[in-house]
């Protein structure tokens, strides 16, 4: 009699264990869910400058770049003492809509920008005649801040004004997340974590801006969605890195 229990016992364990066991198709359905769900979301950023080389840079209007150097993991601009013309740098590439992020950080007294829509043209020796800039300063010793509010770190030059008391004083590293986005006439300044500025990208209002600005009589400011993203030479050291832009 006990055998036939210890029998029957190991019958029902062995069908328990069975019954549990998924089918062929569900372990190949349970499979393929895992694998979706551990995949990573594809990584829609292209970097710009990883640290070690300027490969996806060149000077305006297609010199090789003398002043511009990979320092410490950081893409340093230090201006020669001899030098004739500026040096501004620019992607090899053309974007309209995107969202550019980066680091920054300025010398004491020293002044930049980041300028995008911009047009390589032998006749015009600087990317500010066509690409609006967001600007890069020291806020605290530079004579442009105290040009006006539209002049400061963040804003869109001489147009649209940043806050005081977010931007970190010169030699500290500063963040920018600069949105460009013409489907949405939208454009976007958060400098470390806060929204500074936000102005529409074309049309009237865009127009209208422009027309109250410095650049009202520029025949090629601001004409063309497409261009490069420019580095300023300014004349003065500053330094950029984890430069990673994502298309809209």
């Amino acid at each position: 009699m006990k055998k036939i229990t210890l029998i029957l016992g190991l019958a029902l364990a062995l069908f328990a264990s069975c019954k549990d066991q998924p089918k062929d198709s569900e372990k190949e359905e349970v499979a393929v869910t895992e694998a979706d769900e551990t995949q990573s979301e594809p990584d829609d950023w292209t970097v710009l400058f990883d640290g070690s080389s300027l490969d996806s840079w060149h000077v305006y209007n297609g010199a090789e770049p003398t002043q511009w150097k990979v320092v410490d993991d950081a893409l340093v601009f230090t201006p020669a003492e001899k030098r004739e013309g500026t040096e501004n740098l620019v992607t090899d590439s053309t974007y309209t809509s995107f969202v550019l992020s980066l680091d920054w950080n300025i010398s004491e007294g020293g002044n930049s920008g980041i300028l995008w829509g911009v047009q390589e043209n032998p006749e015009l020796n600087e990317p500010y005649y066509t690409g609006a800039e967001i600007q890069v300063l020291d806020d605290e010793r530079h004579p442009d801040a105290k040009a006006g509010t539209t002049h400061r770190s963040g804003a869109l030059y001489d147009m649209i004004a940043a806050p005081e008391g977010i931007v970190k004083p010169a030699g500290e590293w500063n963040t920018y997340e600069i949105t460009i986005d013409y489907d949405n006439n939208k454009g976007i300044v958060v400098m470390n974590g806060e929204e500074v500025v936000t102005f529409p990208v074309t049309g009237e209002e865009w127009d209208a801006m422009v027309a109250k600005s410095k650049f009202a009589d520029w025949e090629a400011f601001a004409k063309v969605k497409s261009g490069k993203i420019a580095l300023q030479d300014h004349g003065n050291q500053v330094s950029y890195r984890n430069i990673k832009i994502k298309q809209l």
